[in-house]
């Protein structure tokens, strides 16, 4: 008697949700047991991180624009790696990309800030940041279609490359540098909110939603009707299918691909241009890692597009409340998002492999339809 992996002809919806949802459950048991094991009340702690610590606080409106302001950069950065993943060109250069549009939305700002209007000032904002994350994507893209190069290696090494640029701009205190304070002793970056800065739209006595919300949802589905419905996205199907068929059918597959590349390392560069346009200055730590969490998020969402605002937004529930819990746990760090982001998505991946495949047990001499 042995047990062998079949491949399932079908997997019904309801079993499929089943599975993902016994991972998640999985998941947040992990969950309760570290916190255990650290002396943590698990429910109280999963209270405080899922409801964002709102309940009965009278400035909770102000954690909900917080929420936004990391949900914005997040989603349109999973969205837009989503577009090349559904190509299979592996990109990889999401931080990297985010860095590149932030430094060159600053810039912008700047530079053109003092004598621009304010809406022209954010609008060149987001055009340059989008042609410099763009054409920043389209060096991998070129050397993968020019020499075959592997772009996961070279979108990762990309990543330092913009990382250390940005670190060097930070810790530069030179003349040329306008991008730190010229009257601190130690460099510090020079906020740039008066000059370039996305408006908010005011609901209510407090609360003000900014309009990179409003552009982000119209972006995704934008890029969901792009994807679905357009020549170019039916495109990037077929050659992320097969590139031997999309050459066969006669389409120009290096075309396609740079295309594509540069269209998702431009929204990339566009969520950096929401990021910086909203915090109003430049710093180190700007990505706040969104180029690596927007990869978990897309293949969590399994590339789909109105299912990457989902799980973004659950995972910025994850993130956002994993600070506030920390703020009333001691113990806990708010690193602790992480390691249950991290547990979710292997869970999550097993869970994708029993809805894809099934575990039978054959007796001796019994043979299995594979």
């Amino acid at each position: 008697m042995g047990f062998h992996i079949v491949k399932r002809d079908i997997c019904p919806l309801w079993k499929r949700c089943c599975f993902y949802l016994a991972a998640i459950v999985a998941a947040l048991f992990i969950g309760a047991l570290v916190l255990l094991a650290i002396g943590v009340d698990p429910l109280e702690y999963y209270y405080q991180m899922f409801t964002m610590g709102m309940v009965g606080n009278r400035i909770a409106y102000k954690t909900v624009m917080n929420y936004l302001r990391d949900f914005v950069p997040l989603a349109l950065t999973s969205v837009a790696l989503s577009l090349a993943f559904k190509m299979r060109f592996w990109n990889i250069g999401g931080e990297g990309q985010f860095i590149i549009g932030s430094i060159t939305a600053s810039a912008v700002a700047f530079l053109l800030g003092p004598s621009l209007p304010m809406w022209l000032t954010v609008i060149l904002m987001c055009i340059f940041a989008m042609l410099a994350a763009g054409l920043y994507g389209l060096i991998a893209g070129f050397l993968k279609i020019r020499f075959g190069t592997n772009e996961t290696l070279m979108t990762l090494m990309l990543n330092y490359v913009a990382l250390y640029i940005l670190y060097f701009i930070g810790e530069t205190k030179e003349s040329w540098n306008f991008f730190l304070q010229e009257g601190s002793l130690r460099p510090v970056f020079e906020s740039f909110a008066s000059l370039g800065s996305f408006p908010s739209i005011p609901i209510g006595d407090k609360f003000q939603l900014n309009i990179c919300v409003i552009l982000t949802l119209l972006i995704g589905v934008g890029i969901y009707v792009y994807l679905k419905y357009s020549k170019q996205g039916y495109e990037i199907s077929v050659v992320g299918d097969s590139m031997g068929t999309a050459h066969y059918a006669g389409m120009k597959v290096k075309r396609i691909i740079l295309r594509t590349v540069f269209l998702s390392a431009a929204l990339i560069g566009l969520a950096a241009a929401f990021k910086v346009g909203t915090v109003g200055v430049l710093s180190t730590s700007i990505t706040n890692d969104v180029g690596w969490t927007g990869i978990i998020v897309a293949w969590l969402a399994q590339l789909s597009t109105p299912m990457i605002f989902v799980v973004a937004a659950l995972i910025c529930v994850l993130q956002t409340g994993s600070i506030t819990a920390a703020a009333t746990f001691s113990k806990v760090d708010s690193s602790f998002a992480n390691m249950l982001q991290g547990a979710i998505l292997f869970l999550i991946l097993a869970a994708e492999f029993l809805v894809r495949f099934k575990i039978v047990r054959v007796k001796k001499g019994e043979k299995t339809n594979e």
